[in-house]
């Protein structure tokens, strides 16, 4: 993607399945837990780099030693920076008791990290400043193990107001209006609950306290207590759960907007957010890798033992598409094929806006994320050329020369945008981004024959438009081409997302900025009062989730219509170049990624009923001249 976009979240969790002292004689050191817990964490470190935070549990230490251990941090590298901490403590053990460090039990009763259980989380702030407080896992302590509970987790929750009243309602005094705070001690409340209720029914039996403690951590069913905290959550989710006795939870939205994968084999379970982490961590087979359920959550009793459980009633399956097209690693096999159908199914209309003159089409890339669909794109035009060959030797009527000729053409394929990626990490807010996006690419001088050539470039997403209109598009047209055709292997972005990614600002969207465009040239930009009107009075009859109004407004005009204003909006002043914009259709997203049908970003239909509400106070926002979130 060409452009900035924080995003979605990464959850890791690992559960060791047998005996500390096991780990230690196989793999000779006490330490396997943290160490495979880093490589989870770096193979997913495309998933958030604003803040890191780990933690661990230790089962069933005695009364007087720290069971639970959290770090986090917002340092430059924080992943780095949080596990070159940990490896101290280990290596400090080892230099000051070196005939212990293969002592499992010594081992986990005097260094931080070697125990059994552990979370980790890696953060882009979507929400809330970017502090150490604000990054996961968020801990509720107690002194009852059963009663404390560490939480980490890829979500994003559209009705924070009404969670937060709902926890007044229950008698507590939240700290914060924030979906992070409100998810956990919801889910904590009813956690003391679970406990309270076996607590009473053990306590009327006679038993002591120390043996009702023994009991909860037996009998405490984490199911009910995700039955009844999660039942008007209303969001997308994957979220991770730690008790202080070990028992855990990955819990995952009833839409399965968020994704989680989990494997398991009799010396661990783990968890992530990404199959690819897990295949590398732990060497396992994707086909040995299962997605958890949308509506379920994968709970892991003390004793290690774990089943998916039905929490909430699943509906009907929305994973984010967004995950296909950009945010997840592309060396997971599905989503590889799925981004080179994105590119190979866009060919058709390729062809026919260059006329399906070859010889003078040049093929490029915005790098790096859509390199994948380009080598579909290009595979594309090659079963087009295969085709054409076919027909042409068939017809048995050409010379040698001109059989030679056909057979040997090769598509112009050239390396044109260069991407400085040291300047790339600079780009942090939104009022830098205009100064240095300019220089964020370079391009490949003397390789286009001068106002003859076509250049064809793909992009994985055109969200904004920013970096097109400010950099891609001049140097580009610095080599002088006939005509930029600037492809994008994804739908039009025309609405906010409100489950994790950061695109939250209706107004900054250029496919928005087109349709306001549109709206004014054909004197129709009395509408948008129209439909500020509509969404003021749903929200007063408090109806605002009910409908998405924004939609009204696209509908005046056709994807073609709107693309063609995009290339107007990109061009700007000074392109000598003409320049077009295509960009993927839905049918086509759908058939490239037919088990990931979530497209509210493109089509305005939200999975839940939160996401009207945030779309119709977004357009809100943007008529009252607002510049905050919607959510």
């Amino acid at each position: 993607m060409s452009e900035s976009i924080k995003h979605e979240c990464g959850i890791a969790f690992i559960r060791l399945r047998k005996p500390l002292s096991y780990f230690v004689e196989k793999y000779k050191s006490p330490a396997y837990g943290v160490n495979k817990l880093y490589l989870l964490m770096e193979k997913q470190h495309n998933r958030g780099q604003d803040g890191v935070g780990v933690a661990s549990v230790k089962l069933d230490l005695k009364p007087g030693k720290p069971y639970i251990t959290r770090y986090r941090s917002v340092e430059n590298e924080p992943i780095k920076h949080l596990f070159s901490k940990i490896s101290r403590k280990i290596a400090k053990a080892k230099e000051l008791h070196p005939e212990k460090y293969l002592d499992a039990k010594w081992m986990k009763s005097h260094v931080p990290f070697i125990g059994e259980a552990y979370m980790g989380h890696l953060r882009y702030g979507t929400h809330g400043k970017n502090s150490v407080e604000n990054c996961h896992p968020m801990f509720r302590k107690n002194n009852w193990r059963s009663r404390n509970l560490l939480l980490a987790g890829n979500f994003n929750m559209t009705n924070v107001e009404e969670l937060f009243d709902v926890l007044v309602d229950l008698g507590q005094h939240p700290r914060e209006r924030v979906d992070t705070v409100t998810v956990l001690e919801k889910i904590g409340h009813f956690l003391d609950e679970e406990n309270q209720m076996i607590y009473r029914t053990y306590k009327d039996e006679g038993l002591s306290n120390s043996e009702i403690t023994e009991k909860l951590e037996e009998e405490i069913d984490l199911q009910r207590v995700l039955q009844r905290s999660c039942k008007d959550f209303d969001g997308g989710y994957a979220m991770l759960g730690i008790t202080g006795y070990g028992a855990s939870f990955i819990a995952r939205d009833p839409a399965g907007i968020r994704p989680a994968y989990f494997y398991a084999n009799d010396e661990i379970i783990v968890a992530a957010s990404e199959k690819p982490a897990i295949k590398t961590a732990f060497g396992a087979d994707y086909s040995e890798i299962q997605e958890i359920k949308p509506g379920h959550a994968l709970i892991v009793k003390k004793d290690g033992s774990y089943s998916q459980k039905q929490f909430i009633e699943p509906v009907e399956k929305k994973s984010c598409s967004f995950e296909r097209i950009y945010f997840s690693r592309g060396s997971d096999p599905e989503i590889y094929g799925e981004r080179k159908m994105l590119g190979k199914l866009l060919c058709p209309k390729i062809l026919e806006m260059v006329d399906y003159d070859l010889q003078n089409t040049v093929f490029s890339y915005i790098p790096n994320t859509a390199e994948t669909s380009f080598l579909g794109m290009m595979a594309g035009i090659e079963d087009y050329l295969i085709e054409e060959r076919t027909k042409a030797i068939e017809k048995g009527e050409m010379s040698r020369e001109e059989l030679q000729k056909l057979l040997s053409f090769r598509p112009r394929v050239e390396k044109l945008v260069i991407k400085d990626a040291k300047l790339r990490t600079f780009i942090t807010e939104d009022e830098q981004r205009d100064d240095l996006v300019a220089h964020i690419y370079d391009t490949t001088y003397e390789v286009i024959k001068k106002k003859v050539d076509t250049l064809i470039v793909i992009d994985d997403s055109i969200v904004r438009g920013t970096t097109l209109e400010k950099s891609i598009l001049r140097m580009l047209d610095t080599l002088e081409p006939k005509r930029i055709i600037v492809v994008s292997s994804a739908p039009q972005i025309r609405y906010p997302d409100c489950y994790g990614i950061d695109m939250s600002k209706t107004h900054e969207f250029v496919a928005f900025r087109a349709m306001l465009q549109l709206l004014r040239d054909t004197k129709q930009k009395g509408l948008l009062k129209d439909v500020y009107k509509k969404c003021k009075k749903a929200e007063k009859e408090g109806t605002l989730n009910e409908k998405n109004y924004v939609r009204e407004l696209y509908k005046k005009f056709s994807t073609e219509q709107i693309s063609s204003k995009i290339a107007e909006i990109v061009s700007g002043q000074g392109i000598k170049a003409k320049v077009d914009v295509v960009y993927q259709t839905i049918s086509n997203l759908h058939k490239a990624c037919p088990n990931h049908t979530g497209d509210w970003y493109f089509t305005g239909k939200y999975p839940t009923k939160g996401g009207n509400k945030v779309v119709n106070r977004a357009f809100m926002n943007y008529m009252d001249g607002k510049a905050g979130r919607a959510y």
